[in-house]
């Protein structure tokens, strides 16, 4: 039984370390290419079938975004809320600083790398417990 114990372990270990690596390396690169986004305050406007955020950037320029249904829900019927607006790229903002699909692979890759990390410090402590 201890045997299967072992390799058990030693397959969490590998799985845990490797994969959480590879997980971090894809964050980071996700992260890197998100660019960087600046707060803003933003003017909410009804157009009839549809709302509109206008904001000015940080070069002075006026800019103007769709809200999209999942927005315009979070926004509710205020008329002004902050956003961040990527720099250098006009027309484009979102509600919040950073991705979602950047927070997601960081925490799995957290996760992952925890679950590793716990396999090998299992089985330090199983090899000294052993003798």
């Amino acid at each position: 039984m201890s045997n299967v114990l072992d390799v058990v372990i030693e397959l969490f270990t590998w799985v845990g370390l490797g994969g959480g690596t590879l997980l971090a390396v894809v964050a980071l690169i996700l992260y890197v290419a998100d660019g960087t986004w600046l707060p803003a305050r933003a003017v909410v406007e009804d157009l009839g079938d549809h709302r509109v955020v206008r904001w000015f950037d940080d070069e002075g320029g006026v800019n103007e975004a769709p809200l999209s249904h999942h927005d315009e829900a979070k926004v509710g019927v205020a008329d002004m809320t902050d956003i961040f607006y990527r720099r250098g790229s006009q027309h484009r903002m979102r509600l919040t600083r950073s991705s979602p699909l950047v927070r997601f692979v960081a925490l799995a890759a957290t996760g992952v790398l925890s679950l590793g990390l716990v396999a090998f410090a299992v089985s330090i402590v199983l090899l000294f417990a052993r003798g």
